[in-house]
């Protein structure tokens, strides 16, 4: 067939039915039946003979047949037999003039889509189209569904009670009444998917398929043919015809999620389908109109990156009809304890352990911190804290695990050391808090910081940098003088110090020997060099608890 606009009789344009195979042998029912298909942009072969029909479908593949009862050289229910053991296989529609029940329960029994009595009328062959092309689009969706996508956030739904949220919750349900396009954006963590998702279970189309395209996690070489789909040959590997997403989404929705990350060259066909409402097939010439709504996602700015020649602008402008912003988490702390509640009642009965409530400071240490993964982050976290707290206890802070940057010291110097003097270390380092709470705003990051009340160094230690005002200190050193100074206050007791410092003994006895500390409380050498190495850096957080 040449190009052209394939038409269904119901004015829908759209074409999960192709290729249809005609096996009859009376040639005036056979030929009318030919010329109406045709004029409809089928793709049609009609055949006399039952063996004839084996051959063709030995070496094509169809999507509707419609099959003589009786035929001269055997019986039509043949081929139903014959295509219960494929794969890939038409919907036939029986026709006979002898009809009885017994004879159309069989078909049916076999497997035959549908039973027609001749003779029929255009419009019995128009609703029977109809039915066919139906029943072939959800079974396309079914299968595109059952293959399941881990990351889809099915049974979600936006929680929060903030301000921000209600108004969020708002638009959406303004927005969806409408057939608008919508662009959703917003930070990473912060839901896009679920937002995208509410608009479609309250819009008009909620009965439709919902078809999500991950764009960043398609290649570059096979985001069209995902997008359109392709024909049988039209590159190496593509060995049978496929449906591309938007003819998948027809009557329902496509979620194109990071859409910021399509090829400019594809961004030229999405804009034609936006606008048209048609598309093409890789390596077909088949014009294919699909009835979707769009709705884009984003954690990028657009407009900046159409400054930078990587996204067109007449795209975004298509895309941008209604746009919606997602808030980050960050602007609605109010919504953090809610949303903790409510992931640690889900997680508790995921997992099947028992918790019994947050505690405050928890609470305090949830609402302080940034959140630069969001809500997504959020929830991460207190799965983890559901896995490592006791079971039938409280969450406490410390089952956050959050890093130990978040934890802010202050450089003091220490008074002299009786056992550790030989070390030469005049310099250490005290934990103010150990709260995400003590992150200040001049250090948002987290990232550990000096006292600006600290005393520069008069005879720093050799191979360290010099501990005073205004200086960056490396962790390691940090963790170093920490450690001293607990066995120095615990009176050169490291079991008491490791207590204090929340490590074990056997921690505390390895950093000792690396700083050339002896067992007995001497300097075993020098500890000239110690800083800084890899076995020091990978307690860090261990000794920082």
């Amino acid at each position: 067939m040449g190009s052209g606009k394939s038409i269904v009789s119901d004015g829908n344009e759209h074409m999960s039915l192709e290729k249809i195979l005609i096996v009859e042998d009376n040639e005036v029912i056979r030929r009318a039946l030919e010329i109406q298909l045709q004029r409809r942009r089928f793709d049609v072969i009609g055949v006399s003979t039952l063996a004839v029909a084996q051959d063709y479908l030995s070496k094509d593949n169809f999507d509707l047949g419609f099959v003589d009862v009786r035929l001269p050289d055997g019986e039509g229910t043949e081929i139903l037999r014959i295509l219960q053991n494929r794969s890939v296989k038409p919907l036939v529609v029986m026709m006979t003039g002898h009809a009885s029940i017994e004879s159309a329960v069989a078909c049916m029994r076999d497997g035959a889509f549908d039973y027609l009595i001749k003779p029929f009328s255009s419009d019995q062959i128009d609703i029977t189209l109809k039915k066919a092309q139906e029943f072939t689009q959800l079974i396309k969706v079914n299968r595109y569904l059952s293959q399941g996508d881990p990351s889809e956030a099915t049974g979600s739904e936006l929680l929060g009670r903030s301000p921000a949220m209600q108004g969020l919750r708002d638009l959406i349900r303004k927005v969806a009444r409408t057939q608008a396009t919508v662009l959703v954006q917003g930070e990473s963590g912060t839901g896009k998917e679920l937002v995208s998702r509410a608009i479609y279970r309250e819009s008009s189309r909620a009965n439709g398929p919902f078809i999500k395209v991950n764009c960043a996690a398609i290649p570059e070489n096979l985001i069209e043919s995902e997008f359109f789909g392709h024909e049988k040959g039209a590159f190496t590997g593509a060995m049978t015809k496929r449906e591309g997403r938007f003819e998948l989404a027809h009557g329902g929705t496509i979620l194109l999620d990071e859409i910021s990350e399509v090829a400019p060259h594809v961004q030229a066909k999405l804009l034609r389908v936006l606008q048209e409402r048609e598309l093409e097939r890789v390596g077909g010439n088949r014009l294919i109109r699909v009835d979707v709504r769009v709705i884009a996602t984003t954690n990028r700015n657009l407009e900046e990156s159409i400054a930078r020649k990587e996204f067109r602008q007449d795209l975004y402008f298509r895309l941008n009809v209604v746009p919606i912003s997602v808030p980050p988490l960050r602007e609605r702390r109010e919504d953090i304890s809610f949303l903790a509640e409510q992931f640690m009642q889900r997680l508790t009965r995921k997992h099947g352990v028992r918790v019994n409530g947050i505690s405050a400071s928890c609470q305090a240490a949830l609402v302080s911190h940034d959140w630069p993964g969001n809500v997504r982050e959020l929830q991460n976290v207190i799965e983890r804290a559901v896995i490592l707290c006791p079971d039938g206890g409280e969450l406490s802070e410390g089952h956050l695990g959050f890093h130990p940057s978040s934890v802010t010291v202050a450089i003091t110097p220490p008074a002299p050391s009786r056992n550790l003097a030989a070390t030469g270390v005049v310099e250490s380092a005290t934990v103010v808090s150990t709260a995400p709470s003590s992150v200040s705003a001049a250090n948002p990051a987290g990232s550990w910081s000096s006292s600006p009340s600290s005393s520069p160094s008069s005879t720093p230690t050799s191979g360290s940098a010099p501990l005073g005002q205004g200086s960056i200190v490396p962790l390691d050193q940090l963790e170093k003088h920490a450690i001293l100074q607990a066995v120095d206050t615990c009176g050169g007791n490291r079991t008491q110090a490791a207590r204090l410092l929340g490590i074990s003994v056997r921690t505390m006895r390895n950093k000792l020997r690396e700083y050339g500390v002896a067992p007995g409380g001497s300097d075993a050498g020098s500890d000239e060099g110690d800083a800084g190495t890899e076995d020091s850096s990978n307690d860090s957080a261990g000794a920082s608890h």
